[in-house]
């Protein structure tokens, strides 16, 4: 796919077998990622650090918004907390671009609790931490580590739409960078807004590149818009 496609949610494919009664559907043949399809819904239960409460989170709460899921392996764990403390720490800033954030572990509410009363990196947490108890949740997004019922840390951020356009899994035993996450998200969000496409590290106030506008002249001659230096600096 172009990289100046507008990003939308892949199709099923309907074929009819004129033999039978029935109406199969079969996917687009696709790898197992989830970007540019639409997240999957789910509902489950989960701890209000902001205000303390136990509530229920579902996937209409986000309809609309730009949002990330993020799942982490375990409460209590030592990679975690400074996950979650770092997101805390930009949380203001996401909340200023109109992402909301989502939190989740196969732990339980109350593990979230206790975690969250416990920990001193998490004090004055503000996020919402879903507890995937069945892990269904965790399956569905592709993350779950079946044999030991633990999720990887899996980020996925999802359009108002509900289309993912990013997501990043990683192995347990080394953390996320929130900044670049960050950045990724303005840039996400520019691009969705202009329709124009963002070069590799771009941040607000660098270029981008005005495919919408001059496609033709920049095929092949991208390098004339943009150098290395400026892509790095």
């Amino acid at each position: 796919m172009a990289c100046d496609t507008p990003v939308q949610a892949k199709k099923e494919v309907v074929s009819e077998n004129e033999t039978q009664t029935t109406t199969t559907k079969k996917e687009s043949n696709m790898s197992s990622t989830l970007v540019m399809r639409k997240a999957p819904e789910f509902s489950m239960e989960a701890y209000d650090a902001k205000t303390g409460h136990y509530i229920t989170v579902n996937s209409e709460d986000y309809k609309g918004k730009w949002h990330v899921v993020c799942f982490y392996p375990g409460d209590f764990t030592f990679v975690c907390p400074t996950e979650l403390a770092a997101m805390n720490a930009k949380y203001d800033e996401f909340q200023a671009m109109g992402v909301e954030i989502l939190a989740a572990s196969t732990d339980s509410k109350f593990s979230h609790k206790r975690f969250v009363e416990t920990e001193p990196l998490l004090k004055d947490l503000k996020l919402t931490i879903g507890a995937d108890g069945t892990k269904e949740v965790s399956r569905a997004f592709g993350v779950l580590l079946e044999d030991e019922g633990v999720a990887l840390r899996g980020r996925f951020l999802i359009n108002p739409d509900g289309v993912v356009v990013a997501q990043e899994v990683q192995a347990p035993s080394v953390g996320r960078n929130v900044n670049e996450f960050l950045r990724q998200v303005e840039a996400w969000q520019h691009a969705t807004e202009t329709g124009e496409v963002c070069p590799a590290g771009w941040r607000p106030g660098k270029k981008t590149l005005p495919v919408n506008t001059d496609v033709e002249q920049m095929t092949g001659r991208v390098g004339d818009y943009i150098t290395i230096e400026e892509i790095l600096s």
